[in-house]
């Protein structure tokens, strides 16, 4: 029989669930998956399985976009090394949120690869200061030559940050409409379907401007089951969906009556019947990190701190945060009530239908997703069981949380300062409900993106 007291039984499963969350997003840190990924190997730069003699190349150019963005180019450089990048004349620009440069935890952007301030932290939407951005890239890769080599670095969060509108279309046409697609509850596929349909570096822009004689991305995946055409919008890939799939989307959400402009449907129509130009380089994309790497990774913590554990890694999006949350509320309650795993451990993407703006909070998925699951164990009670759900890049909708946790002591003093958890949960106000009760994740920018985990830890019945 234990001798430990409940308290501390409680602290020790919640300290269990937040170190397996955590190997979790330490094993998609995005240097390090680059250094996985990449090797000198004289005289050529080895990628994935791919050998890229150096003496046939003139110059190294670095472009991309992304929450993992600056890792990213910190471990190009990195695996390059000061003679290489000289000899190569290496130079980049690189799209990330302003939190990723000059602070606490991010990179000072003193590297040959220019970091640039695409969007402010926690504001994942198109700004002015991306779409200059995406403007140097552009230039970038159109200066290049058969006898140089583009490195594209893409990661989650590449498409709000790599803004270029298609020519009549502005920015703020598309704010409005991927403001109105995602408080309508548009899964992200949808969302990018629309998205690079009125891009020109989107949908296979970035890769047909490009001339360069070999053109390799190295992609951290945000999207579920890692389609291509669908990360960060796929810039560097041949575009599968149409502009008429477009319009579709647009019809299913109402877009023509929330007042999208009519220039956006009327440029859609007109594009079906345009060809888009030829790609001329030889293109490679390559996944170096996706949400099963970090469920995996969790798994073995989880192995390591002697849980019993089931792992999931969601292959296509996820329903609604809530459903997910009281599923895994559901799921703790018959863990801790049987033998058997003591740990579950899941990753993917829920999606959040916002409340209207009047009465809207501040929050993201996984907090709603949380705030879920401890409505459904206020009757139950959480004794025995910690349930947490963060984003892997350390934000998690407009907010600087990762996410949020629960526990009999949470829900203890949610109740003893009179919170009502579904008031809290119909404006979408899971941050200012959690916060007061110390119940935040908070780690700062991560410096990648691969969707969400979520990790459920009871303690095991008594014997």
């Amino acid at each position: 029989m234990s001798t430990d007291s409940p308290r501390s039984d409680a602290l020790k499963i919640r300290r269990d669930a937040l170190k397996i969350w955590t190997a979790g997003v330490d094993a998609v840190r995005s240097e390090r998956l680059v250094r996985k990924a990449i090797h000198l190997r004289d005289p050529s730069l080895l990628v994935g399985d791919d050998q890229i003699p150096l003496d046939s190349i003139r110059r190294i150019v670095v472009v991309g976009a992304g929450k993992a963005g600056a890792g990213m180019a910190a471990a190009v450089e990195e695996v390059l090394g000061p003679q290489l990048m000289q000899e190569k004349d290496l130079a980049g620009w690189v799209n990330v949120p302003a939190d990723c440069i000059d602070s606490e935890g991010g990179r000072d952007g003193s590297g040959r690869i220019k970091l640039h301030a695409a969007r402010p932290p926690g504001i994942n939407e198109p700004t002015p200061e991306g779409a200059e951005g995406s403007k140097q890239i552009l230039r970038l890769v159109q200066s290049l030559s058969q006898h140089d080599l583009c490195l594209c670095l893409i990661s989650g969060g590449g498409s709000a940050l790599m803004p270029a509108p298609a020519r009549g279309i502005t920015l703020q046409d598309k704010l409005a409409l991927t403001r109105h697609l995602s408080a309508a509850g548009a899964n992200i596929e949808q969302l990018n379907t629309v998205r690079k349909q009125l891009s020109r570096i989107k949908g296979g822009g970035l890769m047909r401007a490009c001339r360069a004689g070999r053109l390799v991305s190295l992609i951290i995946s945000d999207v579920l089951g890692d389609p291509l055409d669908v990360i960060a919008s796929g810039p560097t890939v041949e575009d599968s969906s149409t502009p008429q799939a477009a319009l579709e989307v647009l019809d299913h959400f109402a877009a023509r009556d929330a007042g999208i402009s009519s220039i956006v449907f009327d440029y859609l129509r007109q594009k079906q019947e345009i060809e888009p130009p030829p790609t001329i380089c030889r293109v490679t994309n390559l996944i170096i990190g996706n949400n099963a790497t970090a469920v995996d990774a969790a798994g073995m913590e989880a192995e390591r701190l002697g849980c019993a554990h089931a792992m999931v890694s969601a292959k296509q999006s996820e329903g609604p945060a809530e459903q997910l949350g009281v599923h895994l509320a559901e799921m703790a309650l018959k863990m801790r009530g049987q033998p058997g795993p003591n740990c579950l451990i899941s990753g993917g993407e829920p999606v959040v239908t916002l409340a209207d703006e009047s009465i809207r909070g501040l929050g993201g998925r996984n907090q709603q997703l949380v705030l879920a699951a401890l409505q459904r164990l206020a009757d139950d009670g959480a004794g025995g069981i910690s349930i947490l759900s963060g984003g892997t890049d350390g934000e998690d909708g407009p907010t600087d949380a990762a996410g949020a946790l629960l526990d009999a002591e949470v829900l203890d003093a949610a109740r003893q300062q009179g919170l009502d958890p579904a008031d809290y949960l119909g404006r979408n106000d899971a941050y200012h409900f959690f916060e007061p009760l110390g119940a935040l994740i908070k780690t700062g920018p991560t410096h990648t993106n691969v969707c969400d985990v979520r990790v459920v830890v009871v303690e095991r019945p008594a014997t």
